[in-house]
């Protein structure tokens, strides 16, 4: 079975591209979302998918490489590598730790806004459907879904 990873680039959280990107592919480490030996995207297809400059992806992937997170075979591609995981200290309490930073930050921005947890919870849970069901993501944000291999 194909699962889907999901990239979102914010243009303005004032975070690198290339570092999203990153961080990305480590909370999917460490969530098991990605294991040893999954495929990324090529260069060119998340480059043209997100809508950004090749070198971008490239400096991610480098930036992976480096990390001991992704390993690049000649003429394959870019593949998670076997301690991946290890070396991300991987717990169930890290990925709870990540899920939570973000739910604290969209709590203050609907708090700002005004709006009512129902609400709140309502969009998330239509978003994570939109998700499951391959919809694309409807967001401010420059968001890509891009098949593991």
């Amino acid at each position: 079975m194909r699962r889907q990873v999901h990239f979102q680039i914010d243009p303005h959280s004032g975070i690198p591209v290339y570092r999203q990107m990153v961080d990305q592919v480590k909370y999917y480490v460490a969530s098991g979302t990605l294991a040893s030996g999954d495929q990324l995207p090529s260069i060119r297809e998340l480059a043209e998918t997100l809508t950004i400059n090749p070198t971008t992806v490239v400096k991610a992937y480098n930036e992976l490489v480096h990390e001991g997170v992704v390993e690049l075979r000649h003429g394959r591609g870019a593949f998670i590598s076997a301690e991946a995981r290890s070396r991300q200290g991987a717990t169930r309490s890290a990925c709870d730790k990540a899920l939570r930073r973000h739910a604290r930050q969209l709590a203050i921005e609907a708090a700002q806004m005004g709006a009512s947890a129902e609400l709140v919870v309502q969009v998330v849970e239509e978003e994570l459907l939109k998700i499951q069901d391959g919809s694309s993501v409807e967001a401010p944000a420059r968001a890509s879904t891009a098949s593991r291999r």
